[in-house]
This record gives structure tokens, sequence and C-alpha cells, in this order.
């Protein structure tokens, strides 16, 4: 081993169900040799880091709109009177979670379309 060019040793455990998506992912590919496959995959292979800010502000303004619901909620019902105010106020946290969404919405079909792929070519090669 002292005169290979890549002397360091790696291992790695895999399940039956593992190695045949690994293997139909080789063949996909139309190599043969694990170590190549491996190393490639491992050095350029795709890293998706998942951003969950704008979910907690989607969160943090779902909230506050139930809150203010609550708060106009509990007038009506001891005054029977509700404000204009209090319907915009509404009209404006709906449209601040309505933006929300939408954004986040776009974020995640980005992703969406080869993670279907990805998943399904996972799925076949598991059901046989």
């Amino acid at each position: 081993m002292a005169n290979r060019v890549r002397p360091i040793r790696k291992e790695i455990c895999l399940t039956e169900q593992e190695e045949q998506i690994i293997k139909s992912k080789m063949v996909e590919l139309g190599t043969h040799n694990f170590g190549s496959y491996a190393r490639k995959m491992l050095i350029d292979g795709y890293i998706i880091n998942v951003d969950y800010t704008e979910l907690r502000k989607l969160c943090a303004a779902v909230s506050k709109i139930g809150s203010n619901i609550n708060q106009i909620a509990y007038r009506m019902k001891t005054t029977g009177n509700f404000y204009a105010e209090d319907i915009a106020e509404l009209h404006a946290g709906m449209a601040q979670v309505n933006d929300a969404l939408r954004g986040r919405l776009k974020e995640e079909t980005k992703w969406e379309g080869k993670a279907a792929r990805i998943s399904k070519k996972n799925r076949e090669v598991l059901n046989g």
C-alpha cells in the first residue's frame, strides 16, 4: 500500500437495500468500480442545506394572526362591536402569510422535481 496513489482507506457499512440502490446507480452510470463511483459522488455530489428561516417567520406570522383573531373574537363577544381597523389588521396579516407561503413554496418546488426523480428511482430499486 506504500506505493498507492490513494493511500487513505475509508470503509462504510450498508444495508442490503442501500447496496441495491448504489448498484443500480452504478449500472445507470455505466461503472463497475465502486471506489471510482464513491469517490466521484463524495467529491462532486450535491449538498442540500435546508434553510428554515422563512418557515419560522411564517409560523410566527400565523401565531400573531391567531392571537389577533382571539382578541377580536373576545372583544366582539364582550362588547358586541368590532372595528374596521381590526378587520384591516387581519387582512394585512393574511397578506403577509400568503406572501411567506408563496416564497417558501417557490423555494421548495425548485428542488421538488429533482428530489422526486431521485426518490422514484430509489423506490423502484427497493421494490424490485
